[in-house]
C-alpha cells in the first residue's frame, strides 16, 4: 500500500534539523588499562558513537544505498578496538573519533567508551570525544 503523500502538510518549523545514526553501547573485548593486573588480560569496553549527518533528510525514496552503512561503521569501532593493546581509553576513543570524523557527510560526532566492570557500584568509567560542546546542535 503506497505511504499517503504528506508534503505541504508539515509546518517548517516541524521540519527536522538533524539526522544522526547511533551505535549505542557496542560491546568489544579490548587488551586496555595500565595496571599490571590489566595488561595483557583483555577487558569488556562499552563503545557509543553518536554521528549527526549533514543531510537531515531520510534517503529519497527509501533507497538503502543513499543511507550510511551500520555495519561499516561497527566494523571500524571493532577493528580498532582489537587492532592493539591500548594503555588509555582516551587513545582507543581518539582513534574511532578520528576515522569516523574523516568520512564524508559528517557534520557532528561523538564517541564515548567506558569499562563497565571496574566498580560494582556504577554502570561504567569512560571517556568521551565530541565535536561540540554541550549538545550536538551547538548550545
Amino acid at each position: 500500500m503506497d505511504q499517503p503523500k504528506l508534503t505541504g502538510l508539515v509546518p517548517d518549523r516541524l521540519r527536522p534539523q538533524s539526522l544522526s545514526i547511533l551505535l549505542d553501547s557496542l560491546e568489544v573485548m579490548a587488551d586496555i588499562g595500565f595496571n599490571d593486573y590489566e595488561i595483557g588480560t583483555p577487558q569488556r569496553l562499552l563503545i557509543t558513537v553518536e554521528i549527526w549527518l549533514e543531510q537531515a533528510d531520510a534517503p529519497a525514496d527509501d533507497n538503502p544505498a543513499l543511507a550510511w552503512n551500520y555495519d561499516y561503521v561497527r566494523d571500524q569501532v571493532m577493528e580498532l578496538a582489537g587492532a592493539r593493546r591500548y594503555n588509555l581509553q582516551e587513545t582507543l576513543a581518539q582513534a574511532i573519533y578520528m576515522r569516523l570524523a574523516a568520512m564524508r557527510g559528517v557534520k557532528a560526532l561523538r564517541v564515548k567508551t567506558a569499562k563497565p566492570d571496574v566498580y560494582g557500584d556504577v554502570l561504567g568509567v569512560g571517556v568521551e570525544f565530541a565535536s561540540f560542546i554541550g549538545s550536538a546542535r551547538g548550545d
